[in-house]
């Protein structure tokens, strides 16, 4: 008799585990419950639970009867807080599955529940499903929610619509009950919610603004959905992880996050691993994770399509992270002589232990085709330029012609004063006679005229500038650099001016970076380099730049070979000035 009663509690005690107090779990079983006669036991044991928290049903299979019959037994459970309901519809028509949740759902409502944790992820129940929790999210059960799992669920647009509405809603009601929702953890990978349903839960996040944990995964989200989830988070001041994986960001949502990341100081993990950052996007992570994160233990950018110069950037950001546990940067285009470097740079720092397997790069990217293009892209811009010196010169000819034919039919006008100087003569087509006949007041006027706030037509205004620098000529140079020194003064002054991005552009219109946006490298003279060896030595420049700068420089480049006298002695300076800092 005994031994049955030992061998009864022992395939009790298999069924019924108990893990953590006020938990009855069912965790894994596989079983079948169809109906109410199949949940009997089930229904007798959470009747019976005195104080019930938590209820794991994950791993078994649950119809509309079954769900109905336990949602019975929780209608009384007014402790209840914990639903570990994932995969708990694996073979069930996905008709059933709303009706089984709304009833679950309807039980906790009833019950004057105050969920922490609702977590059904991995039930393929698409939008239908959503609708079918959505009440419960509305209501009061979910005020007090901390943690919301819905991975791997199919919600699709429409659902992280649907979602997006329903934790709006919550946490308005909650918040004039003088207890807003405070979510902290969100989960939500491989839902298919693309830009649309990634931007209407974006507004959300915005609103409540305690997220500390966000899972996105394998959304389908490109640069719209990322710029929108970027804004969301520089509103949640607690975010410690983020995590992005297989979306794609490109060179404008990696920007978009890096300026976010700025205003967060709690971030442990980033995962942007597989987002297509490129390399202007992780140089733009590389300047925020340098400047900030001072506790950032995770960084994430493999398989990104960042170059060896961009992923040293990434390097030497990290230094000094005492927290670091890992830099993954697998799967990029170092080739093999960058993975070298990039790991000779991390045992430089002490860190070679934080990098992670480079097993997967793709090798440097080929060059000979972009090299061809950009040969074409120079001859037409050689074409453009002469084209249109033409058609200013004929257009000067027929307006001096015309005034000569006025003077002639009006004897009694007096001349027409000399034309005022004209600045954006001179940013259209430069030239050191241009620049010198604005006058004393050049550097202010050419500063008016350039719209700093953008940092690209910076960069395109300095490049117009430093064209027509000459060391030989002391009236032309310090023109160039009292011109240059007025625009970056103002740009780097601009709080929204981001300086990262300026260098970036920079680098694409050299010719040193490839651009997603197709942009037409300039062709580079030495006044180009002289010019930025100034501005280096600046106190307005950014230090944080002068690593990145240093990269580009010190690679073989097509585009700088006409200028190796000058770039030697830029990358000089920049060694300086870094050993300096």
């Amino acid at each position: 008799m005994a031994t049955d009663i030992v061998a009864q509690l022992a395939d009790s005690l298999a069924k019924t585990a108990v893990v953590e107090e006020g938990e009855l779990s069912y965790k894994g079983q596989g079983r079948k419950l169809d109906n109410a006669q199949s949940v009997e036991e089930i229904v007798r044991e959470i009747q019976d639970f005195q104080g019930l928290q938590a209820l794991r049903l994950e791993g078994n299979t649950i119809g509309v009867e079954a769900a109905q019959a336990i949602a019975k037994a929780l209608a009384t459970k007014s402790e209840f807080k914990c639903c570990y309901w994932s995969d708990m519809f694996t073979g069930r028509l996905r008709s059933e599955i709303p009706p089984a949740l709304n009833s679950l759902g309807d039980a906790l409502m009833t019950a004057g529940a105050r969920l922490t944790v609702l977590d059904l992820s991995d039930n393929a129940f698409g939008p239908d499903g959503v609708k079918g929790i959505e009440k419960l999210l509305k209501s009061t059960a979910c005020h007090t929610l901390q943690e919301l799992k819905l991975n791997n669920c199919g919600m699709g647009i429409g659902g992280g619509k649907i979602l997006a509405a329903a934790l709006t809603e919550c946490y308005k009601q909650s918040s004039a009950q003088g207890a807003p929702l405070s979510l902290k953890v969100f989960i939500a990978g491989r839902n298919r919610l693309e830009n649309d349903g990634a931007t209407a839960l974006a507004q959300a996040f915005q609103l409540m603004g305690s997220l500390e944990e966000v899972h996105m995964p394998q959304n389908g989200i490109n640069h719209p959905g990322v710029t929108a989830l970027a804004t969301a988070m520089q509103h949640n001041a607690g975010l410690r992880v983020l995590n992005l994986n297989d979306n794609t960001f490109t060179k404008k949502g990696a920007i978009a996050m890096a300026q976010a990341l700025k205003h967060l100081r709690n971030v442990q993990v980033i995962n942007f691993g597989d987002c297509l950052v490129r390399s202007e996007g992780a140089i733009a992570i590389a300047e925020t994770v340098s400047e900030g994160l001072p506790i950032l233990k995770e960084l994430n950018l493999s398989f990104g399509e960042i170059t060896e110069e961009a992923a040293l950037v990434v390097a030497h950001a990290v230094k000094g992270k005492a927290q670091l546990e890992k830099l993954d940067l697998n799967g990029n285009s170092l080739g093999e002589e960058g993975c070298e470097a990039l790991r000779e740079t991390m045992d430089g720092m002490n860190m070679a232990d934080l990098l992670g397997s480079l097993s997967d790069d793709e090798g440097e990217p080929e060059e000979d085709d972009d090299e061809d293009d950009e040969e074409d892209d120079e001859e037409e811009d050689e074409d453009e330029e002469e084209v249109d010196d033409e058609e200013i010169e004929e257009e000067e000819e027929e307006e001096e012609e015309e005034d000569e034919e006025s003077t002639g039919n009006q004897v009694s006008t007096p001349p027409s004063a000399p034309r005022p100087p004209d600045v954006s003569s001179f940013l259209s087509f430069p030239s050191p006679d241009k620049l010198l006949k604005l006058g004393a007041r050049r550097a202010a006027l050419i500063e008016q005229q350039v719209d700093v706030s953008d940092a690209t037509k910076t960069a395109e205004a300095f490049l117009k500038i430093s064209s027509v620098y000459k060391e030989e000529n002391e009236d032309v140079k310090h023109a160039v650099l009292d011109s240059i020194d007025a625009v970056l003064k103002k740009a780097f002054a601009t709080p929204s001016f981001q300086g990262y991005s300026f260098v970036s552009s920079l680098l694409v219109l050299l010719g040193l970076i490839k651009s997603e946006d197709k942009v037409k490298p300039v062709l580079v003279v030495p006044g180009h380099l002289q010019a930025l060896e100034h501005v280096v030595r600046q106190d307005y420049f950014p230090k944080d730049s002068v690593a990145v700068l240093e990269a580009f420089m010190s690679r073989h480049s097509k585009a700088l070979e006409s200028c190796d006298n000058s770039r030697n002695i830029l990358q000089s300076t920049l060694q300086r000035v870094r050993s300096d800092s």
